[in-house]
C-alpha cells in the first residue's frame, strides 16, 4: 500500500475498530444504508429450465421461474455460511438461508457490496455450531461512508485492481492444476510401466490397463492385503483434537492423496474410545463416501496416530508386507484404480457417492516383486518432491494475493488510502 496516499485530513470515527476517518466521510450504521430482506425458500418456484437464478452462499445453484428482486443487491448469509457476502446486478431468487438488500439511493450499491466484504463476522454470530446472523445484528455494523461521488471513485479503482489479482489467482490456480495432473501422470506411468523403459512387456489382460512388464503379476486387491474395514462415526464436537484427547479422523483426511491429521473432531468424554480403531504406521486409508470428484481419495500412513480413530466413510486396509508395500499400493488405488472407482461409485446425487469393499477388493492391478515396488516408491518420492515444492509456493503465493486484495479493500473502504485521482 505504499504507493497510495492519504487523505489530507482525519477524525475520529468513535468506533474503536476503524479508528481515524476522513473528516468529510460519515460513519452509520447498515440499515441506513440498505434495507435488509429475508429469502424464502426456493422448492415452489424452482424449475431445470427456469428464467431466474437461484442464489445461494456459493452462488447460483438452481433456476427458478420467479424472481424475488430485480436489481443490484448484496446478498448476506442468514445461518450457516455468512462470512461470503454476494453482489448481484439483475433479477434473482435469494434462498431462505440468505438475506438481500434493498441498497439506499445515496448509496453505491457496489461500494457497499465492498464495504460488507470487511465485516469480522466472527464477532457478530449468534450461534457457535451453526453460525448464523440477525436482520438487528447486520443493521447495526457501522460502516465509513464517503460523499457519493467518492465511493463511484473508490468502486472503480477497487474494480480494476480486484479484477487484476483475480486474474493472477486464476492463472496460478491453474498453474497448480497442471502440476498436478503431470505429477499424477508420472506417478500413473511408474506404478503401471515401472521404471525400465527398455523392460519385456506383456498383455494385462486388462482393457484400459493395456501393457505391464513381463515380470509383474497380474492380480487384485484382495490378494495381497491381509484385511479392510471401516470405522466409527459417533457424534463428535464440532472441533479438532486437543493435545491428549481421543479424535475421529474426518473423510477429508485423505482428499489429494495427502493425509491431514487435523482433519479430525474430538470424541466427547461421554463416549468410550475404540483403540482398535486407532491409526497404525502402514495403515492405507481410501475414501469409501464422498465427491465424485475425491470419492477414492487414498493415503498410506507414515507413523502412528495412537489417539485418531478412522470414520465409517474410510477402509483401512492392512497389506500383506511380504508381497506389497503400503505406499505401492497406495499409488495403484490412487491412479489406476481410480477409474474402476468412478465406474463403479454409487448415490443418488453428485454431492456424496460410495464405494463398496467388493470395488476395493476386486480391483485389478499390475504387481511388481515387493523390491522393485520399493525402487519405484523412493524413486517417485524424490520426482515428485520437486512438484511438490512449486505447488506450495504457488498456494502460498494465491494466499497473499488474497490478503493483498482484502488489505486494498479494507484500506479503501475504510479512508487510510485516497483513491480519487488513481487512474
Amino acid at each position: 500500500m505504499n504507493h497510495y496516499k492519504p487523505y489530507p485530513a482525519y477524525k475520529d470515527s468513535g468506533v474503536e475498530w476503524l479508528g481515524q476517518v476522513p473528516v468529510d466521510w460519515a460513519v452509520v450504521p447498515l440499515k441506513f444504508l440498505a434495507v435488509i430482506k429475508n429469502g424464502k425458500d426456493h422448492k415452489e418456484v424452482e424449475t431445470a429450465y427456469g428464467e431466474f437464478p437461484v442464489m445461494g452462499s456459493g452462488g447460483e445453484f438452481a433456476r427458478a421461474s420467479q424472481c424475488m428482486f430485480d436489481g443490484e443487491s448484496v446478498l448476506l448469509g442468514r445461518k450457516g455460511t455468512i462470512d461470503r457476502p454476494l453482489y448481484v446486478d439483475g433479477p434473482f431468487w435469494s434462498v431462505d438461508t440468505m438475506f438481500y438488500t434493498e441498497i439506499g439511493p445515496k448509496t453505491s450499491a457496489k461500494y457497499f457490496f465492498y464495504c460488507t466484504l470487511t465485516i469480522q463476522f466472527n464477532r457478530y454470530s449468534t450461534n457457535t455450531a451453526l453460525p448464523s446472523m440477525t436482520q438487528e445484528v447486520l443493521g447495526q455494523i457501522p460502516f465509513a461512508i464517503p460523499p457519493h461521488a467518492t465511493q463511484c471513485a473508490i468502486v472503480d479503482h477497487l474494480d480494476r485492481e480486484t479484477a487484476r489479482i483475480d486474474e493472477l489467482i486464476s492463472r496460478k490456480t491453474r498453474f497448480i492444476e497442471l502440476l498436478r495432473e503431470k505429477r499424477q501422470a508420472l506417478i500413473a506411468n511408474a506404478v503401471t510401466r515401472g521404471l525400465d523403459p527398455n523392460a519385456p512387456m506383456k498383455n494385462s489382460n486388462i482393457k484400459w490397463l493395456g501393457e505391464v512388464p513381463a515380470h509383474w503379476d497380474v492380480t487384485r486387491v484382495k490378494y495381497v492385503i491381509s484385511s479392510i474395514g471401516q470405522g466409527w462415526s459417533p457424534e463428535c464436537e464440532s472441533r479438532p483434537v486437543d493435545e491428549g484427547e481421543w479424535g475421529v479422523l474426518k473423510v477429508g483426511c485423505v482428499n489429494g492423496g495427502v493425509f491431514r491429521p487435523t482433519e479430525n473432531k474430538a470424541l466427547p468424554l461421554t463416549l468410550t474410545p475404540r483403540p482398535e480403531l486407532a491409526l497404525k504406521k502402514g495403515d492405507v486409508l481410501v475414501s469409501r463416501a464422498n465427491t465424485r470428484e475425491l470419492v477414492g481419495g487414498c493415503v498410506v500412513l507414515e507413523q502412528d496416530f495412537p489417539l485418531l480413530m478412522i470414520c465409517d466413510k474410510l477402509y483401512r486396509l492392512s497389506v500383506d508386507n511380504t508381497c506389497t508395500n503400503p505406499a505401492f499400493l497406495a499409488a495403484l488405488i490412487a491412479v489406476h484404480g481410480r477409474r474402476e472407482v468412478e465406474l463403479e461409485a454409487t448415490g443418488a446425487s453428485a454431492s456424496m457417492v460410495n464405494i463398496a469393499q467388493s470395488v476395493i477388493l476386486n480391483l485389478q492391478v499390475g504387481l511388481p516383486p515387493i523390491d522393485e515396488q520399493v525402487t519405484i516408491i523412493a524413486s517417485l518420492a524424490s520426482e515428485t518432491q520437486r512438484y511438490d515444492t512449486l505447488i506450495s509456493t504457488t498456494e502460498r503465493s494465491i494466499e497473499l494475493l488474497k490478503e493483498r486484495r482484502s488489505a486494498l479493500i479494507t484500506a479503501a473502504v475504510t479512508g487510510q488510502i485516497d483513491l480519487r485521482e488513481t487512474v
